[in-house]
């Protein structure tokens, strides 16, 4: 990779999966950002929505989890692990069940500060979100309103 240069060859930009990136190293690492903070949006997203779901049922399995949010077991675990380990969730086992290896996942008070936080961003995205998509639609509908109107044959004389 030359930076001095300022520009990535093909086959780097390649490499990184930006094939029509043809600007500054400074661009990419624009791009590099708007990656991550993509991923942060999607970490928040899915946090958001275990807790919701652990809220709502806290004896939900695992595998119930997984397939509720679309994701793998081994996500879904790793995702429940990351939220006890932050303290979000506590596990407690049932003790008077049959199912000896049945689990109950339960929001602590931290857990459902972090829940009214992760909503609030949540819903300010999903409103943002719902203002552009608006938008682009009304923008749409101009244009199909434009064509239709060049379309239509002037009328007979």
């Amino acid at each position: 990779m030359n930076l001095t240069r300022g520009n990535f060859s093909r086959q780097e930009r390649q490499k990184w999966n930006f094939p029509d990136y043809n600007g500054s190293p400074s661009e990419l690492f624009a791009i590099l950002n708007d990656t991550t903070r993509r991923r942060e949006v999607i970490k928040d997203d899915t946090h958001f929505w275990v807790l919701k779901l652990m809220q709502d049922n806290p004896g939900m399995t695992q595998r119930a989890l997984a397939k509720e949010l679309g994701i793998s077991l081994g996500g879904a675990n790793y995702c429940l692990q990351a939220l006890v380990e932050r303290g979000w969730l506590k596990l407690q086992n049932f003790s008077q069940s049959k199912n000896k290896i049945g689990y109950a996942y339960i929001l602590t008070p931290v857990g459902i500060t972090e829940k009214a936080a992760l909503t609030g961003r949540f819903l300010k995205r999903k409103m943002q979100e719902y203002e552009n998509l608006k938008a682009e639609i009304e923008a749409l509908q101009k244009d199909v309103s434009q064509a239709t109107s060049l379309k239509q044959p002037a009328p007979p004389q």
